[in-house]
């Protein structure tokens, strides 16, 4: 059950971009920031008061970025600058160790950095320079971090509707003496997925989350599989729910056992988290894109 202080934060790639707020139920709608370039990732940090987001910019002048606020909207800073980072997507907050990751799309990378933008690393690179970019299959878009396991997730979505879509799994850390383009741990644990783009993990089930744009009936549907290694037998994808227009933002309230999803048609979901209960809180929102959960904390 979600309590009064429980907040949605959403954001809207068209209208000029905006970064928005929301009770689980849809009620109390606050827009808190206007003017971002394409907001695609978004994560919060509750306890320092602080909302992370990645503009994608434009992929062709490589001006992509990260910018942060208050809870409320106040003090917007760039944390990461235009020229750093290609064309970010997804953004996580690693609490344990304090830090973003997100995921670099025609930057064909995997990255991460400090709170305050500082320490950038390239963690993935699976590819570069001009004729790489051109391949889809090669573009990194949604990630996911387990520090207990020293695990790190990402998807390389591939072409559109394309059935070419991989969620990927490493090491958090490049191995020693190897480069982030050349790894040796990096295993492929689900492939010929149509179009995969966000992840969210919950831990204590040991599940993995995910979005698909693709073309149906697999894709534009909400996703989850067990994590178990590849040697102990990968299941099928369970599909908890389909019929999406084109499925990005997922979000996951692991206090309550709820999933929240968004997608480029304006709609906000809001299920349990093996797919019951389906309701749709917001509609004919814009475009939206990434979605975060969080409990505020006492005022």
């Amino acid at each position: 059950m979600t309590g009064a202080r429980d907040r949605l934060f959403v954001l809207e790639a068209s209208g000029g971009g905006r970064l928005f707020s929301v009770r689980p139920d849809g009620s109390g709608k606050q827009i808190l920031v206007t003017g971002c370039r394409i907001p695609d990732g978004i994560a919060v940090d509750a306890e320092a008061g602080h909302v992370y987001w990645t503009n994608m910019g434009v992929p062709s002048a490589d001006d992509g970025s990260i910018e942060r606020v208050d809870l409320d909207g106040g003090n917007r800073t760039t944390i990461v600058p235009t020229g750093v980072t290609h064309t970010p997507k997804q953004l996580q907050l690693e609490p344990t160790t304090r830090k973003l990751y997100w995921g670099d799309r025609e930057g064909m990378r995997v990255m991460r950095c400090d709170l305050d933008g500082s320490h950038v690393e390239t963690l993935v690179r699976a590819g570069e320079g001009d004729e790489d970019r051109r391949d889809e299959t090669r573009w990194c878009v949604g990630v996911a971090v387990d520090p207990g396991a020293g695990h790190l997730y990402w998807t390389q979505k591939g072409p559109n509707d394309g059935g070419l879509g991989r969620i990927l799994r490493a090491g958090i850390d490049v191995p020693a003496g190897e480069t982030a383009a050349e790894r040796s741990d990096i295993e492929v644990l689900f492939e010929g997925l149509p179009e995969p783009i966000d992840l969210e993990l919950d831990l204590t089930a040991r599940m993995l989350y995910w979005t698909d744009r693709g073309a149906p009936p697999r894709g534009n549907t909400v996703n989850r599989a067990p994590l178990a290694p590849p040697s102990a037998g990968r299941r099928e994808p369970e599909i908890l729910w389909a019929h999406l227009m084109e499925g990005i933002g997922l979000a996951l309230d692991r206090r309550s056992a709820r999933l929240y999803v968004t997608d480029l048609g304006g709609t906000v979901y809001a299920a349990d988290l093996d797919g019951s209960s389906l309701t749709e809180p917001l509609i004919v929102q814009g475009n939206l894109t990434g979605i975060a959960h969080t409990t505020l904390p006492p005022e």
